[in-house]
């Protein structure tokens, strides 16, 4: 065959694939979309074809066959957060195995640009997309009936029946990070969040209130909540600074891990240390938390299981089956101590 190959300039078509393999372009198609049509030998010889041309099939054109697409939408609120970025690669390794590759898109938590993404990968005619919706409702009514009844799952956020969806229970973390700071004696302590429109850190914040009305403390006296717009290291570094202008509290609980960094560094410009005179909590456990310049005690989110997961209902969810149950799955998070709560932790835990 190689001996026959014809020269080429430009992109290699579906005909010359047909033309080298000795085939119908028919059966090239098959062979690409539908390999189980055609046999093994016959196969075999279009395969090799197609790696002597080095011809990429069109993916749109795949589709239009009946083909199942092999790229999945993920819509995040932003790039930039760490925890998003790990969960996008937490996701890569989970469809990697079945041939699937990620779109990754920023919603930057406006609606009307997310709605725009969502048209367009429905346009682009993806198996699917995986969307930490932006929204601040309660209810996802706004993500059914989607444009080319493009099939969805939620990111943490519960989607109620109408949605398979997959979440980390932000409430019980809020309630895991106070607990570990009333243990330790502390008593005046703040929450630093993020906009109040995004549901994760209002649900933190509120299992920071229950954590301390279940050991008799009122919330109202004892836990100073302060909320900003952005969620990265400076947005911490600014609430911090309005926190510390009211005076100065004896644990501070952020709603991520940037939010902790920035507070950290508010802290260490006002001559405060961590943990002796403020102790730090953050949230997401993202990988640089374990190597910050105090090692951040902070709430660990499942991404792993929570991408591996969220891959496979979406897998199961766009295959098509009439039988499919739309399922919400909720993971616990986990407290993990580290030298910016408690001195006696070890620093590498």
């Amino acid at each position: 065959m190689a001996g026959n190959t014809p020269a080429h300039r430009g992109p290699v078509r579906l005909r010359d694939v047909a033309e080298l393999a000795g085939v119908a372009t028919g059966t090239v198609s098959n062979t690409i979309n539908h390999p189980e049509r055609v046999h093994p030998r016959t196969r075999k010889v279009v395969e090799e074809a197609i790696h002597t041309l080095g011809f990429v099939p069109n993916q749109q054109a795949r589709v239009l066959t009946g083909a199942a697409s092999s790229v999945i939408g993920l819509v995040v609120l932003d790039v930039e957060s760490p925890f998003y970025m790990e969960t996008a690669h937490a996701l890569e390794r989970a469809v990697r195995e079945s041939d699937h590759v990620v779109m990754l898109c920023n919603s930057e938590g406006d609606l009307e640009r997310e709605s725009a993404l969502l048209t367009m990968l429905a346009a682009q005619r993806v198996r699917g997309a995986l969307l930490a919706p932006a929204t601040p409702d309660p209810d996802s009514d706004r993500y059914v009936n989607l444009p080319g009844d493009l099939p969805v799952v939620l990111l943490d956020f519960e989607g109620g029946e109408q949605h398979c969806s997959v979440t980390v229970d932000n409430f019980s973390g809020g309630a895991l990070a106070v607990q570990h700071l009333l243990e330790l004696g502390h008593r005046k302590i703040a929450f630093l969040g993020g906009s109040p429109d995004l549901r994760q850190f209002t649900q933190r914040a509120a299992g920071a209130r229950q954590a301390m009305i279940d050991v008799g403390l009122d919330p109202d006296e004892q836990l100073t909540e302060i909320s900003v717009s952005g969620i990265g290291i400076r947005d911490g570094q600014r609430a911090a600074d309005l926190l510390l202008e009211a005076g100065v509290p004896d644990a501070i609980f952020c709603g991520n891990d940037m939010l902790a960094f920035g507070a950290y560094r508010a802290l260490a410009a006002a001559g405060l240390t961590v943990p002796d005179d403020v102790a730090l909590v953050g949230y997401d456990d993202i990988e640089f938390a374990r190597d910050w310049v105090v090692p951040l005690t902070s709430i660990r989110q499942p991404i792993d299981e929570l991408g591996h997961i969220a891959a496979q209902l979406l897998l199961e969810h766009s295959a098509g089956d009439a039988s499919h149950v739309h399922r919400r799955v909720v993971l616990e998070p986990e407290l993990v101590v580290r030298l910016s709560t408690d001195r006696r932790t070890d620093s590498h835990r």
